[in-house]
């Protein structure tokens, strides 16, 4: 983006893969919880055993404390590109993540298809009505008119990088021809190539 260099993890929508969900979020700074806008798609999403309810619920007990939320599929509204499909949802969506704790004033509802590309990376004209997103925190305010740019306004969380190197490991893989591979994250200090380290049981 203009500011940062954005990670996109990818989880995965269906309950059976709930599993690497977990794994994806509980490693994010941020949260883009994509809900589709189609006709009966949404309601079965945000219906009481649906992932939308589910996905947010994870996201914010898995400690991530940030927030967008794209509203998909907008292609296929009814009429195509209602404001009132997306204002409906973004009414419903906003009740239910301030009842598990998010602030719904400091999330961005981003009207977008990515199927035709609409709000991803520029204002599209097949919205008009759209003006806009606006969130307000503590740390300030921010507005934009896409996605891209609600990814812009995510506040970066300080990196404990002052601190010794600690990555505790979360799986070990043998690969043929490349060796071990030890897969972790970095949680304190920094980690370089050539580094010399100390592993503890």
């Amino acid at each position: 983006t203009a500011k940062y260099y954005v990670t996109i993890n990818d989880a995965p929508g269906h309950r059976d893969f709930i599993k690497n969900m977990i794994t994806g979020t509980s490693q994010a700074d941020c949260a883009v919880l994509i809900v589709a806008a189609g006709t009966g798609e949404f309601e079965a999403g945000i219906s009481k055993n649906g992932q939308t309810r589910e996905h947010a619920l994870l996201a914010f007990t898995l400690g991530v404390k940030q927030l967008i939320v794209g509203v998909n599929k907008m292609d296929s509204t009814e009429p195509p590109y209602s404001e009132a499909r997306f204002e409906e949802i973004k009414k419903e969506v906003s009740s239910y993540i301030k009842k598990i704790g998010y602030n719904p004033a400091a999330v961005a509802f981003v009207p977008i298809s990515g199927w035709h590309g609409d709000n991803m990376l520029e204002a599209s004209s097949k919205m008009p009505w759209f003006k806009g997103w606006a969130v307000e925190r503590k740390e300030g305010k921010a507005d934009g008119k896409c996605l891209i740019e609600a990814l812009d306004a995510i506040l970066p969380p300080s990196r404990p990088t002052d601190k010794a190197l600690r990555l505790p490991l979360q799986d070990v893989y043998k690969i043929g021809g490349i060796g071990t591979v030890p897969v972790g994250r970095v949680e304190t200090g920094v980690l370089k190539p050539g580094m010399v380290v100390t592993f503890a049981p």
